[in-house]
């Protein structure tokens, strides 16, 4: 196996072992405890999940900011006979979608207060659900990627069809199927990457090898089968048709997860797509350009005309992630920068509005934007947070937001130059309906809403475990927005190599 790496960190490999065996761990214990404990096995999982949150602050601290290699890195054979290895290790890029991940996961678990049939099944799969996903940040070898990618769905389907809303098969159904279909051309394209490679091996590194070697028109038609299954997952322009309807039906804590995090896993493929394929992604650099800037508009106006609050926040999911795409079609150090912290930055965002017009939900049994008015006397902490997250969520000056969007800003300008102005035209539509948004929930005349015919009289505001939960998703958009220094110098090496690898 070609992998050259930095073996940071050696010393602390365990750490990376138990931020990946720890989920199952919490999951195996979970079949232990009595059917009818519900709130031990919520607590059983938040306490697995914080552990896991903080094997993933360990390896920051134990990161070398300066590498610009995988560190952590080691690899086990898997199936010798066809060059498949256990091969797993962490650079700036990968890093901060781990931590994301778990801080997520423990976010959706700890907010999953209202399950209470089904929960041993509910809380296991969650927690199989991150260690899929973790296993697809820290992987070095394509097999294992895709076992993991393809294993996510499993979860996911049953946590959408058995507690979604009222179309929550056909929303689990969809889901499935577009990304199975996207999976197939992805499948076909690793195959043919997998020809090629030195020694034919799975390795990522002689995958890169092999495939920088194809020649440009055979590396287009490899890259546009990773772009097929990794564009499902973003979703790009027009392969999206399943996200609006899963968010919408899914359980509010899923849909932190699948906007927050799940989205972010074809981002990082992509990237992973363009290191491995150079020369198809400069030849196709001003189409994904292209995709990114319609997808971005699209998802805007869809959002701008939505009345239901998750059916807004998934089509500005959209939108988002067409600044993603835009920043990593780019091609340089501003560009990727402003990716890989866009998709951070959404996935804070993101995972705070579905915390909230979960929470919402819950208390008032309806997500119509009309049905609202003057939270902010009932509920002052609710309104205060629903408020600072909708401008988080379209580039508030001191968000995180507003820095991931700056840095695609200047990387694509420099690109592109005056074709710009439709990103920010994007980004007046978005301020449009989070504008419209803060004035349906937190001004206005007080009216009774939709769940007082079920019986509820007051809007309750947020509990003290609530408010926790929130505030830590708050203060990782403030500190990322008013201090990110330290994401960007933790992503600046592998930022450079990747550049360079690309040929930008």
């Amino acid at each position: 196996m070609a992998e050259v790496s930095i073996v940071a960190g050696c010393c602390h490999l365990p750490v990376l072992k138990i931020l990946l065996l720890l989920p199952l761990v919490g999951a195996a214990l979970l079949s232990l405890l009595p059917t009818r404990s519900v709130d031990l096995m919520r607590h059983l999982a938040s306490i697995v999940a914080a552990a896991t949150m903080l094997c993933a602050c360990l390896l920051v601290a134990d990161f070398d900011p300066a590498g610009a290699e995988f560190q952590f890195f080691e690899t086990r054979p898997w199936n010798p006979r066809v060059g498949s290895h256990l091969a797993l290790g962490l650079d700036g890029i990968s890093l901060p979608m781990v931590v994301l991940a778990t801080l997520l996961s423990f976010v959706a678990i700890v907010s999953s207060t209202g399950i209470r049939s089904g929960a041993r099944l509910y809380f296991s799969l969650l927690l199989v659900l991150e260690t899929s996903l973790l296993i697809v940040f820290t992987a070095r070898d394509w097999s294992l990627f895709y076992v993991c990618w393809e294993l996510t769905l499993i979860p996911l389907f049953f946590l959408i069809d058995r507690l979604g809303g009222a179309n929550r098969h056909r929303a689990a159904l969809n889901f499935v199927l577009y990304t199975l279909g996207g999976s197939v051309f992805m499948l076909i394209a690793l195959l043919l990457l997998y020809d090629a490679a030195p020694g034919h091996s799975f390795a990522m590194a002689d995958m890169a090898a092999g495939g920088a070697e194809l020649p440009v028109k055979t590396q287009i038609l490899v890259f546009l089968g990773l772009l097929l299954g990794f564009g499902v997952k973003m979703p790009i322009v027009p392969l999206h048709g399943w996200l609006p309807l899963a968010h919408v039906e899914a359980p509010s804590p899923i849909s932190i997860l699948l906007s927050g995090i799940l989205l972010k896993m074809g981002a990082y493929g992509l990237i992973r797509a363009a290191a491995t394929l150079p020369a198809a992604v400069q030849a196709l650099q001003d189409w994904l350009a292209l995709l990114a800037l319609i997808s971005l508009l699209y998802g805007a106006v869809l959002a701008w005309r939505q009345t239901d609050l998750k059916a807004m926040i998934a089509y500005s999911s959209i939108s988002h992630m067409g600044v993603v795409l835009l920043g990593i079609a780019a091609l340089n150090p501003a560009g990727l920068s402003g990716a890989v912290t866009q998709m951070v930055a959404h996935g804070l965002a993101a995972g705070l509005l579905f915390l909230l017009i979960g929470l919402l939900y819950e208390r008032t049994h309806t997500r119509d934007l009309g049905a609202y008015g003057s939270l902010n006397r009932s509920a002052p902490r609710f309104a205060v947070a629903i408020v600072f997250t909708l401008l988080a969520s379209v580039g508030l000056p001191g968000s995180a937001g507003f820095m991931a969007e700056l840095q695609v800003l200047v990387g694509a300008y420099a690109r592109w130059g005056g074709w710009l102005v439709l990103l920010s035209i994007g980004i007046l539509i978005s301020a449009a309906y989070a504008l419209r948004a803060i004035r349906c929930l937190s001004t206005g005349p007080e009216r009774p809403f939709a769940g007082a015919a079920a019986g509820v009289t007051a809007f309750a505001d947020l509990k003290r475990s609530e408010s926790a939960a929130a505030g830590l998703l708050i203060a990782g958009i403030l500190g990322i927005g008013f201090y990110p220094a330290p994401l960007l110098s933790l992503m600046a090496s592998s930022v450079a190599r990747l550049v360079r690898q690309v040929g930008a």
